[in-house]
């Protein structure tokens, strides 16, 4: 049996017991739902409020957009799973859900790099912020993140359409991904494998490059203030991108820097749940409560909404 002749996979998931799918699905779906309101209210006040009008904002909304649509992109068909036991998935959904969601978390990787830029021009070149950093290169920093990911998906896409299954299509994971592929393909897969631990590393390395080297600058700009206040400061805009790097990259290395797609799924699996569920949730709240115009910006937005509401009623009716 040949691909072309496959229309549907079987996902084993992340269990078998009954009752340990009872759990999974109450906390990914309270998960799920957490993420996409904290992230969706972060897009809000980006948008509401005129303080957050700035490029780092601008940069964090659209990666709070990634966030959803990476954690829409295989969360809820997940969920579907556990709540109806259906564990079937068509061949060209399949082939969909790995082409977005690899595609959101190469651009994601790309987006921290370019956040990483923004800080260090905000804390290097503090007088060249506004000219360095205005709307049209922000603009076109964003769309060469989006543009650099589907580059670099679309190589491994090409030959993952390419395999050939023959006598199996069960797949070890809950989410359509190559690695789980190959190991239920009958083609040739060092090719892909290659393709995959390169894509991956190149990613990586250039992303992590760009971070290091602005953080470096960041850092050697940061210990030449004079007063310990200004030190502070610095380094508090900076902590929260810091602590999403380290979630980010920290993770997913675990995921494609090994040797073979034959390795047990177990540690794979661990690492997609957390990025896929708990990293979309922390986030939101990473840059919410280490940042004082965010949370004044919510509680503005809090207040006006408030007073529309006292208004409505007290209006005659």
């Amino acid at each position: 049996m040949r691909n072309h002749t496959i229309t549907t996979f079987l996902l084993q998931g992340l269990t078998d017991d009954p009752q340990l799918k009872a759990v999974l699905f109450i906390f990914l779906c309270l998960t799920y739902m957490l993420s996409i309101t904290g992230n969706l209210t972060i897009i809000s006040l980006t948008i509401m409020d005129p303080q957050l009008k700035t490029p780092m904002y601008y940069f964090l909304q659209n990666f709070s957009f990634i966030e959803i649509a990476f954690t829409s992109a295989c969360m809820p068909r997940y969920l579907y799973n556990l709540s109806t036991g259906d564990n079937t998935i068509t061949y060209n959904n399949c082939i969909t859900e790995f082409f977005f969601t690899d595609l959101f978390g190469v651009t994601e990787f790309f987006l921290l790099a370019t956040m990483s830029y923004d800080r260090y021009v905000a804390i290097c070149k503090p007088l060249h912020y506004v000219t360095i950093m205005n709307n049209r290169i922000c603009r076109r920093l964003v769309l060469c993140c989006w543009a650099a990911g589907l580059l670099i998906i679309f190589p491994p896409l090409t030959l993952v359409l390419h395999l050939e299954f023959c006598d199996c299509n069960v797949i070890d994971h809950f989410v359509c991904d190559a690695y789980p592929l190959l190991q239920i393909s009958c083609s040739e897969t060092w090719l892909l494998e290659w393709m995959l631990i390169i894509c991956a590393v190149l990613t990586f390395v250039m992303t992590l490059f760009c971070v290091v080297l602005s953080y470096i600058y960041i850092i050697k700009t940061i210990l030449q203030f004079p007063s310990v206040k200004q030190k502070k400061k610095a380094f508090s805009t900076c902590s929260s991108h810091m602590i999403v790097i380290s979630i980010s990259y920290g993770s997913c290395i675990f995921i494609y820097v090994k040797p073979s797609a034959k390795d047990s799924m177990a540690i794979n699996k661990g690492v997609i749940v957390l990025n896929s569920s708990i990293a979309p949730v922390l986030n939101p709240f990473i840059y919410t409560l280490r940042n004082k115009q965010v949370k004044q910006a919510f509680n503005n937005t809090v207040k006006r909404i408030s007073l529309l509401l006292r208004k409505k009623r007290k209006s005659p009716m």
